[in-house]
């Protein structure tokens, strides 16, 4: 009976290194690639600050302020739906902090920023001299983007997908294994925008600006059998 026993639990330690003797050889890779691409289109932060010595009148004088800076945007061509507006604020200027003094409301600050999609490069430095010159005292950057970024994208995921082939080509050399069969494809999703890669100044735009080029980037995870 008892030699029933040690053949049963000798059996019973063998099946999960059995199971592990027969698991499947792998090698995983990731792919990386990056491609630029030159934009054709750009976003603006913009907008205006005023100061008033109520809430109403500051946030009076920042609306009117703001109306003609888009009517101005408009009269340069750019559509209504291309502008959005990306932050109102009306908030107390505090002072007497540094003098030791009980803080009080001095006056008050408005502040209006607009998101400004400019879909004709040639006439960016153009549209910011413009809107400068109609009120605009607050300039929160520009980003340069692609109307239609698929393609370029879709490129991207192609070269990260050859550059995880070479790897695992390469690393399964290295071994001296043969590479076998994919086994599982997963696309590393990226949260950032595309990429600055180089500047070119814009010599004839009243505002210089430098819309150069930027890289979109895709990486992709791949795991192939090894063969033997």
């Amino acid at each position: 009976m008892r030699v029933f026993q040690v053949m049963a639990l000798s059996a019973a330690f063998a099946l999960p290194m059995a199971a592990s003797a027969l698991a499947e050889a792998t090698i995983t890779v990731t792919g990386e690639a990056s491609v630029a691409a030159t934009p054709d289109m750009a976003v603006v932060s913009l907008g205006v600050t005023t100061e008033g010595a109520s809430a109403a009148e500051a946030m009076a004088a920042n609306s009117k302020a703001l109306a003609g800076v888009i009517e101005r945007l408009k009269s340069a061509g750019i559509a209504e739906h291309d502008l959005q507006t990306a932050n109102l604020s009306l908030n107390p200027n505090w002072v007497g902090y540094d003098q030791g003094q009980t803080p009080s409301i001095s006056n008050y600050v408005a502040m209006n920023m607009l998101n400004v999609r400019v879909r004709d490069l040639a006439a960016l430095g153009g549209v910011l001299d413009a809107s400068i010159a109609d009120g605009v005292n607050t300039l929160n950057g520009i980003t340069f983007e692609l109307t239609a970024p698929r393609p370029v994208q879709d490129e991207a995921r192609k070269s990260a997908m050859a550059d995880a082939t070479i790897k695992a080509t390469l690393y399964a050399e290295a071994a001296g294994v043969t590479l076998g069969k994919i086994v599982s494809i997963a696309e590393q999703l990226s949260y950032g925008g595309p990429m600055p890669v180089f500047m070119g100044a814009k010599d004839t735009a009243p505002v210089p600006v430098a819309s150069g080029q930027i890289a979109l980037q895709a990486a992709v995870v791949v795991t192939y059998q090894i063969a033997d």
